[in-house]
């Protein structure tokens, strides 16, 4: 998912973002992955995520990402766009190290 927040909405986006990393943090659901990055435009957001079973995310169970979801039209600029993506290589990336 991608999209674009107003600029003086960035820090209360990043805020809701890392709450709902302390939920994913204490919640620990198995088979998801996830990551969210800020481009370098400083407004965009792009969410990654990777589950093993199919169904729905364990994230929108989740009250912080109810909570992060919970008005996010009035935060952006442009809307989240959800698309789907298929792996064609991945050099360690979002893997523990050692």
């Amino acid at each position: 998912m991608q999209y674009k927040v107003k600029p003086d909405q960035v820090d209360r986006n990043t805020e809701l973002v890392r709450a709902v990393y302390r939920e994913l943090a204490s919640s620990a659901p198995t088979g998801l992955r996830y990551a969210t990055v800020l481009l370098d435009d400083g407004v965009t957001f792009v969410h990654i995520a990777d589950q093993d079973a199919a169904g729905p995310s364990p994230l929108t169970g989740l009250a912080a990402f109810q909570e992060f979801a919970h008005a996010i039209a009035d935060r952006c600029d442009e809307p989240p766009a959800a698309r789907q993506a298929r792996l064609i290589g991945s050099f360690r990336l979002f893997e523990a190290g050692p």
